[in-house]
């Protein structure tokens, strides 16, 4: 007779913390594993495509039912789904409800969980505080691009926005590139560009190759001669970015959106965290997918639509690190890495930080039944 008893454990923000979600080069390494897998394929995400962002609950201008909440500014409620195979081998969800009047409340706009699950039974393995899960898997992606989109031994790392993905960003690029040894660092706030200049002059010891630290006055001169820029720019204006100003073969890393003309764009490599995502997104929500979401992986659906990009020509990070695909033609051509965030990420550091705990013995075990009541 089998075992029917399901425990699972549970892991608040401070047993995560003493699991290690905040380890940077861990969950740099986790995320570039998780590629290595898509790129073998061994996953699949929600959608008809097995490549879905995720599902998401909006509401209603006008309600008409009392209680029923209304729209507002980023509220919503959405779940983002997968199994990831390789040695995680887990099914999960990130799933999260955002409205940005959470912040009159004390709160953070968005209130994010991780449940883990048994991939075979279904059954729950684990259920996670995932605010600063998030937080550490979206800043480790510009780092896992920069390890194979940078050009060789780059120098100069240009971090445009001072806000808290750049600021999580920033220390992904340093341990993925370490011969980088200035850091120049752009913001319309000067206060905001001190605070993350103060970020890498309080830890020498954690990047001592990092010489200089610059803060620069526009983005032409935060950009020029850099090998890699990062751009992190919060709102609906996009920061404009001249062709003239970038240096050839540079990479530039995209968790935000910038202003470039198209005919450049057509000119440089377009690397997509995973383009199978954006397809999806497009047949969820339609052409034009911009006017929508407002990311560079949904400008490249548009582009792509539109012919003015092959679809063959788009590259996915994870068909680089399987050694399918080079990442440019050339050296000296540019590489635009298109990033939109994954449920592998979330589900994958989640195991991560599941494995820790129980080597620790971190967190509280929850007990969902000894025996089923319904369904045997």
């Amino acid at each position: 007779m089998s075992d029917t008893r399901i425990d699972f454990l549970y892991l608040n923000e401070q047993d995560m913390i003493k699991a290690g979600v905040n380890d940077m080069e861990t969950c740099l390494e986790t995320m570039i594993e998780v590629y290595k897998v898509m790129g073998e394929g061994d996953y699949v995400m929600g959608g008809q495509n097995h490549n879905s962002h995720g599902q998401m609950i909006s509401f209603p201008d006008n309600p008409v039912h009392p209680g029923m909440p209304h729209n507002g500014p980023d509220r919503r409620f959405m779940t983002m789904e997968c199994y990831i195979g390789g040695k995680f081998h887990i099914a999960g969800e990130k799933w999260y409800g955002s409205n940005l009047d959470n912040k009159e409340k004390g709160l953070p706009r968005s209130i994010l969980m991780v449940m883990l699950n048994d991939p075979d039974t279904g059954a729950p393995v684990a259920l996670e505080s995932a605010n600063l899960l998030s937080a550490m898997r979206t800043g480790a992606i510009p780092g896992v691009g920069a390890k194979v989109l940078a050009p060789e031994n780059p120098k100069i790392a240009a971090m445009i926005a001072a806000g808290a993905i750049n600021r999580n960003s920033l220390p992904s690029i340093l341990l993925a590139c370490p011969t980088i040894d200035t850091v120049k660092i752009y913001d319309i706030f000067p206060k905001a560009a001190e605070d993350m200049k103060k970020l890498i002059e309080e830890r020498p010891e954690k990047y001592p190759h990092v010489k200089e630290v610059i803060i620069c006055n526009s983005i032409e001169e935060c950009v020029k001669d850099a090998d890699i820029i990062n751009a992190a720019t919060s709102g609906k204006v996009d920061p404009r970015i001249e062709k003239e100003w970038l240096k050839p073969g540079c990479m530039v890393s995209l968790p935000a959106t910038v202003d470039i003309d198209i005919d450049f764009i057509k000119e440089c490599s377009i690397v997509c965290d995973n383009f199978k995502m954006y397809e999806a997104w497009g047949q969820e929500m339609g052409y034009p997918l911009a006017a929508k979401i407002n990311g560079m992986g949904e400008r490249t659906f548009d582009y792509v639509h539109d012919g003015i990009v092959k679809r063959e020509d788009v590259i996915d990070l994870g068909e680089v690190y399987a050694g399918k695909k080079a990442p440019r033609k050339n050296k000296d051509q540019i590489v635009l890495f298109a990033q939109g965030g994954q449920a592998t990420y979330d589900v994958a550091w989640g195991w991560m930080c599941w494995q820790k705990a129980k080597e620790l013995g971190i967190g509280q075990t929850l007990n969902l039944w000894e025996t089923p009541a319904l369904g045997k």
